[in-house]
């Protein structure tokens, strides 16, 4: 008999990602009920991909960043007070559910408030050199800045408890909310831990993701933060 994850929300934002979405969808096993798909005002199918899916969906009228898409997917979860964990997770089908069922598992015997998957200490598929050196430079200058120490500091696939979803608040709402989080992390002293987790790269997930230009932006922005606080 299959294990059920009644308590579990799979919390996904997708921005004009229809070409993916159902398949993203269809790609988690029914023991997990619930899936929230945040549309971040897609131009394109998204929509209309995800209302066909067993899926629930919460649309932004506009394109809001994809913190701001977790943060409301996080309070559309909040409001079922059957979940206890929740699960981050890329619409483009780079990750995987076994790592999530990992993951999971590790934080119900071990009791931290966060699990974070680490690409380093797993698997990256066609990962393309250059997006390896400058994510291995942003974990050095995160693990400096936050005082959090992590061998993979931008990947979306997280676990963490329901006093956590409570206590994030994310405030950026682009790609700068992965910073935020580990920040969050070191602020409030919450326990958390890196499982391995395998990562796999697609010409569509590497056209999807955020630009090495981006990332350095992001790193800037988390030191300004520091310097201003």
């Amino acid at each position: 008999m299959n294990e059920t994850f009644d308590n579990v929300a799979l919390i996904i934002p997708a921005y004009n990602e229809g070409a993916a979405i159902a398949g993203t969808i269809d790609g988690i096993p029914a023991e997990f009920r619930n899936i929230i798909i945040i549309d971040d005002g897609s131009r394109d199918d998204t929509r209309e991909r995800v209302a066909a899916t067993r899926a629930k969906l919460v649309k932004h009228p506009i394109n809001l960043g994809q913190g701001a898409a977790l943060q409301t997917g996080i309070d559309f979860a909040l409001l079922d007070p059957r979940i206890e964990y929740f699960v981050t997770y890329d619409a483009d089908g780079q990750h995987r559910i076994e790592d999530v069922r990992s993951m999971l598992t590790h934080i119900k015997q071990t009791g931290v408030d966060i699990v974070l998957g680490s690409r380093f200490l797993g698997e990256a598929i066609n990962m393309p050199t250059m997006k390896r050196v400058i994510l291995k430079a942003a974990v050095w200058f995160s693990n400096i800045t936050s005082g959090v120490k992590l061998t993979d500091t931008h990947n979306g696939l997280r676990v963490f408890s329901r006093a956590t979803a409570q206590a994030l608040k994310l405030e950026l709402p682009d790609f700068s909310h992965a910073s935020e989080i580990i920040e969050r992390i070191g602020e409030k002293g919450m326990r958390y831990a890196e499982v391995p987790v395998t990562i796999i790269y697609t010409d569509y997930s590497r056209s999807k993701g955020q630009s090495m230009i981006n990332a350095v932006n992001i790193g800037f922005d988390a030191l300004l933060r520091k310097v201003i606080k």
